[in-house]
């Protein structure tokens, strides 16, 4: 089954040339199913390249998904044209009566502030609020993931010496675990971030279930009991040349930045990058769409406690 995303959405092409099954709103009308409505808070300043990774995995299921985009209006982005807001994302305001089936909540660059500082905490701690009682299930990404781990729990993020970046190898602790069911035991995903969240700060909190961690790169999926909430702090829906790009932009401009690890053949940056993760981001993506989503969701939305 496709995902179903808005007419003339940019990331529509590039899907289709990837062999990606997509239908765009006009004609889904003409098929009597009911899709899962997910809602994507969009907080990565590369508007278009984020919503086509998420937009890759979240329609690589057998499951019809609706993708709804969401921006903060307390905050104007820079790197994409204000017509591209205004057509295909809302604000708040215009979808706070609505409910949803699911959420994806992107991580966002600005680490270096304390969550308080960041110009739009107060309308993303409002838009988080809403999500425990109108959505059925939310899925937090890298600082998105850590905002939620502090204004719902009270876990605060704390600085690393050194970025952490690269393709790390991570092991799944909760072998019950519907979200990694179909798992292996060892699994790569890429990481960029400069803090990271304490172990046992989580494992203070009982509600709070660790599903998978690495020896490089600390805990990497959180969920709460029945999956109503996940936090994953990596980024599974990388492309393959994410990395890259974060990498050559730091190192053209005389920035401190290392090669990032398990990425290159051999740690060589003259050799071109291997993708070694893009099997578990779809494996992820979909046993929560199918497991923590459509298979618990009440079909009438309004019914989402």
């Amino acid at each position: 089954m496709p995902i179903k995303i808005p007419n003339a959405l940019p990331a529509t092409e590039t899907l289709e040339n990837e062999n990606i099954f997509v239908i765009t709103e006009s004609r889904a009308i003409s098929q009597d199913i009911r899709p899962l409505h997910i809602l994507v808070l969009n907080l990565m300043p590369t508007k278009i390249v984020t919503e086509t990774q998420l937009a890759r995995v979240l329609g690589n299921t057998p499951l019809q998904v609706e993708l709804e985009l969401l921006q903060v209006k307390s905050h104007e982005s820079k790197n994409v044209s204000q017509e591209h807001m205004l057509a295909f994302y809302k604000t708040f305001d215009e979808i706070k009566e609505n409910r949803y089936d699911g959420m994806v909540i992107t991580g966002a660059p600005v680490e270096h502030l304390t969550f308080e500082e960041v110009d739009y905490w107060d309308e993303l701690c409002e838009i988080m609020d809403w999500s425990r009682t109108h959505v059925h299930s939310t899925f937090h990404i890298c600082w998105g993931a850590q905002a939620g781990l502090y204004r719902h729990y009270g876990i605060p993020k704390r600085s690393l010496d050194k970025k952490l970046f690269g393709v790390f190898e991570h092991h799944v602790e909760r072998k019950q675990s519907i979200l990694f069911r179909g798992f292996d035991d060892v699994f790569m995903a890429p990481h960029s971030r400069h803090t990271t969240i304490d172990r046992a700060d989580i494992e203070a909190r009982p509600e709070l279930k660790i599903l998978a961690s690495s020896e490089d790169a600390g805990v990497y999926a959180i969920q709460t009991e029945g999956g109503r909430q996940v936090f994953v702090m990596g980024h599974s829906e990388y492309d393959a040349d994410t990395l890259e790009k974060e990498y050559l932009r730091d190192k053209n401009l005389g920035l401190p930045i290392e090669v990032p690890r398990n990425y290159y053949p051999n740690d060589d940056d003259t050799q071109r990058p291997r993708v070694t993760w893009r099997g578990h981001a779809n494996l992820l993506y979909s046993n929560w769409l199918n497991y923590f989503v459509y298979q618990n969701t009440p079909y009438d939305l309004s019914e989402i406690q």
